[in-house]
């Protein structure tokens, strides 16, 4: 059964404004595969914890939040990884 992916405030901030249609593409098809499999082999845990992953899309990260409990990939941040891997 697939995942529903939701979108928090601070990715849809980085979506939004993409003027590059073929990258906004590719983070949408991303988005798309962790609907499929919230746990693809490129997502890695973060060291920080709180369950969170990152997935890797180019020079950009999502990070999400996979519940299993309720079927759902929380997508908490998008951005290049120098802003938003690092402390």
């Amino acid at each position: 059964m697939p995942h529903t992916v939701e979108v928090g405030r601070k990715a849809r901030k980085f979506l939004v404004p993409l003027s590059d249609k073929k990258f906004r593409d590719r983070l949408q098809d991303a988005l798309g595969v962790l609907a499929a499999n919230p746990r693809p082999p490129v997502c890695l845990k973060m060291q920080a914890g709180d369950g969170l992953c990152r997935v890797r899309v180019g020079d950009c990260r999502i990070i999400n939040q996979i519940q299993d409990a309720v079927l759902t990939v929380l997508v908490v941040q998008i951005g290049n990884r120098r802003e938003i891997c690092r402390p």
